[in-house]
């Protein structure tokens, strides 16, 4: 019987994609033996119509950049290519036909997006192909944390210590004339400089 591939996608607006986001797809891969990771940086997220991204096409690059360095890491254009808002359950159901049943598929996300889960679109059919693992900061308290059963057998947590790390706390400093090096790839910030990313702290 051929094995299953693992495979994790990670989903996020990546606005800029820093050393946690990083951390914790490398940390996701070894724990549960992913045999890849692939990157989705969102196109039109629900939770964030209101706020100003940075264009997708630049987010993709950002990524692109940051994650070349790791062979076990690949980018996809799948949500920048859509007009639709990005719906997890879109994005996964694309990936489940993509793989078919050839690959057990897991969404990392953060415990604190995961707070809401109950809430996604079509949550209790994404779990018939999709499992999650929730990246925490160590002492992060999920006791308010409720989920059905159905999801709670496909939810996996794991402790993240970069995750310290914020995107809005990069783009803040950028805007304020403060360091961002070490917070991110060097790559990722010769580029954020370049072409003149966040000088205005965005909503």
């Amino acid at each position: 019987m051929v094995q299953k591939k693992r495979i994790g996608i990670m989903g996020g607006t990546f606005d800029p994609i820093h050393y946690g986001h990083l951390v914790t797809a490398e940390a996701a891969r070894h724990r549960f033996e992913l045999d890849q990771v692939i990157f989705v940086p969102s196109g039109r997220p629900p939770h964030k119509l209101s706020h100003q991204l940075t264009p997708a096409a630049e987010r993709l690059l950002m990524t692109l950049l940051a994650t070349v360095p790791n062979q076990n890491f690949v980018v996809s254009d799948w949500e920048e290519k859509r007009e639709q808002i990005s719906y997890t359950y879109d994005t996964m159901l694309a990936f489940h036909q993509h793989f078919g049943n050839e690959a057990e598929l897991f969404f990392i996300t953060g415990a604190d997006a995961v707070l809401e889960i109950m809430q996604w679109r079509r949550i209790d059919e994404l779990t018939d192909f999709c499992s999650f693992i929730a990246a925490t900061r160590p002492g992060y308290r999920l006791d308010d944390f409720q989920a059905s059963p159905k999801l709670t057998a496909k939810l996996f947590f794991m402790e993240v210590p970069a995750l310290a790390i914020s995107s809005s706390d990069i783009r803040r400093r950028v805007a304020q004339g403060e360091p961002i090096k070490y917070l991110l790839p060097e790559t990722v910030e010769m580029y954020i400089y370049k072409h003149g990313l966040y000088k205005e702290e965005k909503n």
